[in-house]
Order: structure tokens, then sequence, then C-alpha cells
């Protein structure tokens, strides 16, 4: 489970996000890392219980995210991000198609799954598929626990005209102007300092995983 020491270190760092701050809590930030490496090891167990694709070899510290911020080109200047962000790939072992995807902060935690913005070449062939097989994606998406979940899933951010190829009588045609496939699920606190939290958070992906099948396959 995430332990308080977690929650703690991640809100003060959000109130005290500078370098000066960081390395004073230097073994605070590591004791913190190491906790969500272990909860992120007995995730990927649970995981792989429901989800038989993705590899249960991963190693868990490589699915942690740097704290890092690339802030290059960001107006905003503060040098450290105040989350843990675990991506947990269904296809070998990094990012780039789907993936479980699990967000931890002090009052903003939330687990997700399918394909954040693909890239074009992607991003095409999900659009094709949807085309072909449309159905199959709606049985998915419009099944009660799915929608009790993670609600409407065609209500993600979608382009403003119709996508090349495409006409505006598609039968699928707000499935297909859709610009990420993301199923997403808030969490609280209490939610990932409980004991049985990676089987609980393992259940709640059971419904993301048909979805990431669906994706994978139309980038097999």
């Amino acid at each position: 489970m995430i332990q308080p020491h977690t929650f703690s270190f991640l809100k003060e760092l959000a109130e005290n996000n500078n370098r000066e701050w960081f390395m004073a809590n230097k073994d605070r930030y590591e004791a913190a890392r190491e906790n969500v490496i272990e909860f992120t090891a007995e995730f990927i167990k649970e995981l792989h219980k429901i989800d038989p694709q993705l590899n249960k070899d991963l190693e868990a510290k490589k699915c942690i995210m740097r704290i890092y911020r690339d802030i290059r080109f960001s107006k905003d200047k503060t040098p450290y991000k105040t989350n843990f962000g675990v991506s947990i790939p269904t296809h070998g072992e990094k990012a780039g198609r789907a993936e479980y995807f699990l967000h931890i902060a002090s009052g903003n935690c939330f687990i997700a799954g399918g394909y954040w913005m693909p890239q074009a070449d992607h991003l095409k062939a999900i659009r094709q598929e949807i085309d072909y097989n449309g159905q199959a994606l709606k049985e998915i998406i419009e099944e009660k626990e799915f929608v009790d979940l993670f609600g409407d899933f065609t209500a993600q951010d979608q382009l403003k005209n119709l996508p090349k190829e495409y006409t505006a009588d598609n039968p699928n045609i707000k499935l297909l102007k859709l610009k990420s496939f993301v199923a997403f699920h808030n969490l609280t606190g209490a939610d990932l300092m409980d004991g049985k939290s990676p089987a609980r958070i393992a259940k709640i992906c059971s419904k993301i995983a048909p979805l990431n099948v669906f994706i994978n396959n139309a980038l097999a």
C-alpha cells in the first residue's frame, strides 16, 4: 500500500517546489519513491492476473516516471512534479501503445488505461480498426460497469472537424473523432493506503483490459 509518509512528502513538495527544499528532503523523496516501487511491483502481479498480455516480469522501478519536470518550453518553471506517475505498458517494456497509468498525488489520485494522444500512424490504425470493427469497441465502452466506473468514453477531447477519410454519417463518427482513447477513474488517498489496494485497483483495471486489447490488436 502507499504509506502516509509518501502523501506527506508530496503535499509538502507542492508547497515548497524548489531545489533547496527538495535537496534538504532528498531522503524523504527516496523513501517515498521506494514505497511507490514496492506498491507497483505488487500491482503488476495483480494486473497480470486480469490481463495476461501484460509482462509479469516488468521491472517496477522502470515504470516510475521521473519526478523532474522538463521546463525548457514551459512558462511554469517549478522544477519538480508533485506526483508520482506509474506507467505500466501492456506491450513490451516501454510506453507507446495501450497502458495502465496510476497517478499518485496529495488529494489527486487516479487510475487510467488505454492510449493517450497516439502518434499519427497509431492514431490512423486505431481509427481504421474502429471503422471496421466499431461494434466491438462499443460493446466494451457501453457495458454498464464500464460506464459506472469511467463515464461516457466519447466525452473525451475530440476533433472539431471530421478526420480525413471519414464522413459525418459514419455510425462510429464520435469514436473516430477522439484524440485519445482513455478510461479514467478517480481514487482517494484512502483507496491507495488500504492494504488490499493493489488487488482492488487491478479489479477496476479488469474493465480497462478489453479496451487495451482492442487498441493493441489495432496496432498489431
